[in-house]
């Protein structure tokens, strides 16, 4: 069965849970996500995220302590993957992505694309 793709505010619950140190409560997550969303909003987006095995959840008292259950990255690299896969126009997409990288940005992904194994060229059909 495959995943819908998250929404705007599972996004947000789950950078705010990447950024935590270790577990946190509803309340604490609350305030750490911009735009002040409800308590019970927020608590509601990390029930669907536990069900989605995004989070792992602990009892203390009568609330639960929430923690990332998966890489960031990865992550966030599946959910741009998936808005490439579905754009009218993927080159455009990559080319407006490079452009509005910052200076350190570029930096990294060029670090990271370097160290990447080059991809070999298809021979073309005039060559002997």
């Amino acid at each position: 069965m495959s995943r819908r793709p998250l929404g705007q505010l599972e996004a947000e619950v789950l950078a705010a849970l990447a950024a935590a140190d270790g577990t946190v409560s509803t309340a604490d997550l609350r305030a750490r996500i911009p735009g002040d969303p409800a308590y019970t909003t927020v608590n509601t987006i990390l029930f669907r995220l536990h069900a989605k095995d995004l989070v792992t959840r602990s009892r203390a008292g009568r609330h639960y302590l929430y923690e990332l259950a998966v890489d960031e990255s990865r992550l966030v690299a599946d959910r741009m993957r998936d808005h490439l896969r579905h754009a009218s126009d993927p080159p455009g997409v990559l080319s407006r992505f490079v452009q509005d990288l910052t200076a350190d940005e570029e930096h990294a992904l060029r670090e990271i694309l370097n160290r990447s194994a080059p991809v070999p060229l298809p021979e073309s059909e005039d060559e002997p």
